[in-house]
């Protein structure tokens, strides 16, 4: 029987957090799912720990690469997959035993090609954040509405959906290799090809902030891939006539502190240059040529 929903589980040095993912998902209450967990050059005991899992559950793959980075694992973990629907969970967060079953039952409900649901943060400090709401259960079939109610491009979340195989085959959706970011690029163009959202409001996925993540500390080529992202969904949505808030066309923010405290911060859209006091307060604008 062809899995119901097949869920991408990139790994790479997650040994510590990784069994609280698994137990996740082996525990759903939609039973009938795979699992592809894509070692990505792993150098800790995540291979064992995955081993592990899969000796017991017959629904966990292993698939080994090296280091390619979160983009190509998802990927690999995509080229195997075989559900009517695809997930993506990261090895160091965790759901809801009812997530999928919940997102799969309402994708099926309304015959939509993405169910998406709230994000909650997590952290070692205890503190909680909620990141993501929704707050009934409706149906979105305009690009902007897709945008609007999952937060996208500020929000480009991938893992806190279920996709229609089918459809991301169709259009030949595959994620950035050797960048970060590379949720972006998916996630805009995802919401753009596959017609139909639904909302699914009672389930939820749990993201850790982990402060050793590759994402937490920017150095230039984070800069420069986060920069190339913004860019990337500007043309999209140029090319496609999809007319978002003007902040969503923002190419970068600078923001210069004192003490910790925000006292100037610089807005670069495509053409123009604000510069705001505290932050809060135009004080002066620019033409630039990029």
């Amino acid at each position: 029987m062809r899995p119901k929903v097949s869920v991408v589980v990139p790994v790479y040095n997650a040994a510590e957090l990784l069994p609280r993912c698994l137990d996740s998902l082996v525990n759903q209450t939609l039973e009938n799912i795979e699992i592809i967990c894509v070692n990505d050059g792993s150098t800790d005991g995540s291979c064992e720990i995955l081993e592990k899992y899969s000796t017991k559950d017959s629904r966990i793959t292993v698939l080994h690469q090296e280091n390619l980075g979160q983009g190509a694992a998802r990927n690999v973990g995509m080229n195997a997959a075989s559900g009517e629907y695809l997930g993506f969970v990261d090895a160091d967060d965790w759901i809801e035993l009812d997530y999928f079953e919940k997102l799969y039952l309402a994708a099926k409900k309304h015959r939509a090609e993405i169910a998406c649901c709230g994000i909650i943060r997590k952290y070692q400090s205890s503190k909680t954040k909620v990141k993501l709401v929704l707050p009934k259960e409706e149906v979105y079939s305009l690009t902007l509405e897709k945008y609007r109610i999952t937060e996208t491009p500020r929000k480009c979340y991938v893992y806190n959906k279920i996709y229609r195989r089918s459809e991301i085959e169709k259009h030949r959706l595959r994620f950035p290799e050797g960048v970060f970011f590379e949720d972006i690029a998916f996630t805009i163009r995802a919401l753009y090809h596959l017609k139909t959202l639904v909302t699914v409001p009672d389930t939820l996925y749990f993201y850790w902030v982990n402060y050793k993540s590759t994402t937490r500390n920017m150095g230039d080529k984070k800069q420069r891939d986060l920069l190339a992202a913004r860019e990337d969904f500007i043309k999209f949505s140029q090319q496609h006539h999809i007319n978002c808030e003007e902040n969503h066309y923002i190419r970068r923010k600078i923001t210069y502190k004192f003490l910790g405290v925000p006292f100037m911060k610089i807005y670069q859209w495509e053409t123009i240059e604000k510069y705001y006091l505290f932050a809060l307060i135009p004080i002066f604008e620019k033409r630039i040529s990029l």
